[in-house]
């Protein structure tokens, strides 16, 4: 009965997390849509207009580690309060905006308090449920980040056709405060941890490390692998990383206990997130810039087109949570990356000009069900798996290894895509030339993308195998 009404008392905690989640993950899915709008009113630069886009993902990747060990050391509502306080005073400084350099330190503050709401959701998820309905409220939580990857492209094409770009981060002020007054109402204190200090060192060696690798990763598509400044950046980065692991192994209180990765379970779990995350948005990238470029659709087709993925996650998020009552964490991992795997190498055989859009559909959709059904209890096994004195940092790790993945898979994927094609046709592909694709051009592509695809696959089986192999014997 305890147990019963501690659940129940844990769905307004959900509420407050999910709508919190909501707002940051259209924010960032609904400006894909309105950057043009955006960067011609404030007569953006080319490499302004890009920035305005790559600076949230950055900022957010970058601050997500420290923030989750300040929401254990803290307090988790603390930190999810202000998170959220300053992501709506940063939407009230975008939509009045008055340049394109006043912009993109708009969004910088946005990415810093949307950084505050992700690092917490989960964990204040985690903590409001006990271990028989956490599953099922993870789920829902994933369910959301689905939900806005639907919504967001569609309701900020509408809103910027009918009322313009301002009023699309102008919206998020008064539901932004809505969340907040509710968010003060059912999060339950949290208490701080006297007895630990922040790991200063720590955190600016991993500002350092992740900052240079997601930049140079960020260079990689437009640049090519071979540029000296990806390497640079790059190099820098993982000298950064390695003084990191450094300086964690020595000091009292360091910003990410190395007791997390001595589970041989959370530890794979970690390494199947960032696997998985590789293919979370860079198959979605290529289709959509393949159905632009060589099958003559529209934006706004081709967005349509690769909306089954999403659909596909937000089927597959919740049952997963359920799922969990019966089916161990691993196998329903093991499950959703074959799956995964499986649609991605379906997806690169079927890819050609001429392909039918009922089996694109198909299997974008399968993809959604493998990558929805894998974030939950990928999820839930790492949270249910640490004290709750330490879920902020754990959920900080899984958090920033899957933004990671998203950008090295996406930046894999689209060098392999391009790299047959010449400079002009590259531009033509990413949306800033005029001319049309030649018939080899479009072999080139087709060929680049299938490769990038099929690689794709090759790592989901990968963590599909890893997971299987590391299972550990179920406890009696």
């Amino acid at each position: 009965m305890a147990a019963d009404d501690a659940d129940k008392a844990g769905w307004p905690v959900l509420a407050a997390a999910s709508a919190g989640a909501l707002l940051c993950f259209l924010n960032l899915s609904a400006l894909n849509v309105a950057l043009p709008a955006v960067a011609r009113s404030l007569h953006a630069s080319p490499t302004q207009a890009s920035w305005i886009l790559l600076s949230y993902m950055l900022v957010s990747t970058v601050c997500i580690l420290s923030f989750g060990r300040l929401a254990d050391l803290w307090g988790r509502r603390r930190l999810f309060l202000a998170g959220l306080a300053l992501f709506v005073a940063a939407c009230a400084a975008c939509a009045l905006a008055p340049t394109a350099g006043f912009m993109l330190a708009s969004r910088i503050g946005q990415a810093v308090g949307a950084a505050g709401v992700m690092a917490n959701a989960s964990a204040l998820v985690s903590d409001a449920f006990g271990r028989r309905k956490m599953g099922l409220a993870l789920g829902v939580l994933a369910m959301v980040a689905a939900l806005a990857q639907v919504v967001g492209p569609l309701a900020g094409g509408f809103v910027v056709s009918w009322w313009g770009w301002r009023v699309l981060f102008m919206l998020n002020v008064p539901l932004g405060l809505c969340v907040l007054a509710w968010s003060c109402k059912v999060l339950p204190a949290s208490p701080m941890v006297q007895a630990e200090r922040f790991d200063l060192a720590g955190a600016a060696l991993s500002f350092a490390g992740i900052g240079c690798v997601i930049y140079a990763l960020s260079m990689a598509g437009p640049r090519g692998w071979t540029s000296t400044p990806v390497w640079a950046f790059m190099l820098a980065g993982a000298v950064a990383v390695v003084l990191f692991c450094g300086v964690q192994m020595r000091v009292a209180s360091p910003l990410v206990d190395p007791s997390l990765f001595t589970d041989r379970g959370r530890r794979t779990a970690y390494a199947g997130i960032l696997l998985l995350s590789m293919t979370q948005a860079a198959p979605l990238l290529l289709v959509a810039l393949y159905l632009q470029a060589c099958a003559g659709l529209a934006a706004s087709e081709a967005g349509l087109r690769i909306a089954p993925v999403a659909v596909g996650m937000l089927m597959a998020a919740p049952v997963a949570g359920i799922l969990l009552r019966r089916f161990r964490a691993e196998t329903l991992c093991v499950g959703a990356m074959l799956l995964a795997g499986c649609a991605l190498a379906f997806l690169g055989a079927l890819l050609r000009p001429e392909m039918g859009g009922m089996q694109l559909s198909i299997g974008l959709w399968a993809l959604g069900l493998g990558i929805g059904s894998f974030v939950t209890p990928n999820n839930a096994s790492i949270l249910q798996s640490v004290a709750p004195v330490r879920r902020g940092i754990a959920n900080g790790v899984r958090s920033t290894l899957q933004n990671t993945g998203i950008m090295v898979g996406t930046a894999l994927a689209l060098s392999m895509a391009l790299a047959g094609l010449s400079p002009g046709s590259q531009r033509t592909i990413l949306g800033n030339g005029g001319a049309t694709l030649s018939t080899a051009d479009v072999a080139a592509f087709t060929r680049g993308a299938g490769s990038a695809l099929f690689l794709l696959a090759v790592l989901c089986l990968a963590g599909a195998v890893l997971i299987a192999c590391s299972r550990t014997p179920h406890p009696d």
